[in-house]
Order: C-alpha cells, then structure tokens, then sequence
C-alpha cells in the first residue's frame, strides 16, 4: 500500500478508494495533497487489478477548498510550483483536474460533505458524481477576488450547461444538495451511511460485467469527444477502436458468452492492450 500523509489509498475487490483526509482540517487542499492525489492515480492506471476509482473524504467534510492559512496571499503566488514555459506557475487545481481527465478507470467521486472552490471543481471530470444529504457546494471564487479555477471553465458548462454553471459561479454561493441534484451536478443523493456502499456497487456492476479495455476507451473517447469540433473525429475514433477491439480476445470472448449464454471472462489489460484511436489528437500543450 502506497504511504501517503494526506489522502489514504486502498484497493479491494478490484475498486480503489481514494481518500482526502485531513479531516481536522476539512480536507482542505494543499501541496501535499495535490503530488499524492497525481501519485494515486498513476498507480490505478498502472494496476491492472483496479477497475474502477472512488474518490472520497474522511470526516465530516469531502474538500472545503484551498488551505487559507497563508492568509490574503494563499493566491499571490499561483496554484503550484510548476511552471508554464512562459514562467506562469500551473493552477494546481487543474494539474490534478487534468490527470483526471486522462484516467484510463473510471472515476466515481462520493461527496459525503462540503464541497467548496478546488473541493467541488476536481469532482468535474469524475464520470459519476454522488453525494450524501450533508454535501453542500460552492464555485465561491468570485467571493474570494479570483476566478474558477481548475479547468472547470472548460467542465462545468459541459456537465450541468453554460446558464447554471454562470449562475453559481457569478453569485458564489454555497447551495445544498437538492440543488446540486436538480442542477445536473450529482447523479443521486443517499443517506451519509449508504453513500460508500452505492459508490461500491456502481463500480462493482462495472468491474464484474465489462471488459477493462473497452472501459478505458469508452471513458476517453466519451470525453475527449466533448471538444471536438465535427462528429467526424468521433466516427474516426469509433472506427479505429472497433477495428482494434474487434479483432481482440476479449470481443471473441464477449461474443461467445453471450451465445453460450453464461457469464463472459475478460482477460485483456488496459496496461498492454490500449490501442492509439486518436492518432489525429492534437495532445495540448501547456505554453
């Protein structure tokens, strides 16, 4: 098991769990947290056991946003130590939204409590949102002096529609539940208790029924699709990995399962059988 200080992951049953906690401090967003938060999901790509990803809180809080210690200067500085080629430090908020984005399982956030600034803007390209009745919400940047952040100019309007995702950053109020339910942020809401246990069962009707490749391509192509500019990229992309997917063990074993009718065994690993379907991507670059 991986030693973080920060966040806690585990792995069972094919699902990895990864927890934000500094539960003393409502999981508030920090450096650290930031580096172990990339360094977890380097080891659900590279495991080949994990299937699907929950990402969590500990306490009674999900994320409450940036640590503020530093005071009227938290932001002075930039959101991280890396830097563009032009010397701009990188929002660290969309380092890690970015990472997401490239997860190749997918990624179930369980948003037991507050979930306020960097706290509800890295769930955005999670694939499947789900929150407890205590969740609460805020893109209080505006009342902060500062900007979304995170690369959520680019999510939130894909997730809930331009209006809403203005709406709440203009006000940056803090907005409950029901809300975020009607809103289109969350999928469901559950009780604290029953939280985990539905995020489980999501991720376990994916490991247990899917084939681990044609996941991975589906999550990619699903969202990379979101800023292409004509269906013609998608059909590009759809093609190749139809081709690729079709000649495949796993197709062969879909196929005769469902014939033979009994339970398919897939055996191909995302780490070795990721086929390139988007040779026409454009990989940005950050300048």
């Amino acid at each position: 098991m991986a030693d973080f200080s920060q966040i806690s992951y585990e792995v069972a049953d094919r699902i990895a769990t990864i927890t934000l906690s500094r539960p003393e401090k409502l999981n508030a967003f920090t450096g650290t947290m930031l580096e172990e938060m990339l360094a977890a999901f380097d080891l659900t790509d590279a495991d080949d056991d994990v299937r699907a990803v929950i990402v969590t809180g500990a306490g009674r809080a999900f994320c409450a946003g940036a640590d503020l210690s530093s005071g009227g200067d938290t932001f002075a500085k930039g959101g991280s130590d890396v830097q563009t080629e032009a010397g701009v430090p990188r929002d660290g908020g969309g380092m890690l939204t970015l990472r997401i984005f490239e997860s190749k399982k997918p990624v179930i956030g369980a948003i037991n409590g507050a979930a306020v600034g960097v706290g509800v803007t890295m769930t955005l390209p999670m694939d499947i949102r789900i929150a407890s009745t205590a969740a609460r919400f805020g893109f209080v940047f505006a009342r902060r002096g500062i900007v979304p952040e995170a690369a959520s100019s680019w999510f939130l309007p894909r997730v809930v529609g331009i209006s809403q995702a203005l709406e709440w950053s203009f006000s940056g109020r803090v907005f409950d539940v029901n809300e975020a339910h009607t809103g289109g942020l969350v999928r469901s809401v559950h009780q604290p208790d029953r939280l985990l246990a539905v995020a489980r069962e999501i991720a376990t009707d994916i490991a247990d029924h899917t084939a681990a490749v044609s996941v991975a391509l589906t999550r990619q192509m699903m969202w990379r699709m979101l800023g292409a500019d004509h269906p013609m990229k998608a059909h590009r992309a759809d093609s190749r990995a139809i081709l690729d997917r079709g000649r495949s063990a796993d197709t062969r074993e879909g196929v005769t399962s469902f014939l033979e009718k009994r339970a398919a065994v897939y055996n191909d690993r995302v780490s070795d059988s990721f086929p390139d379907v988007f040779p026409d991507w454009d990989d940005p670059q950050f300048a």
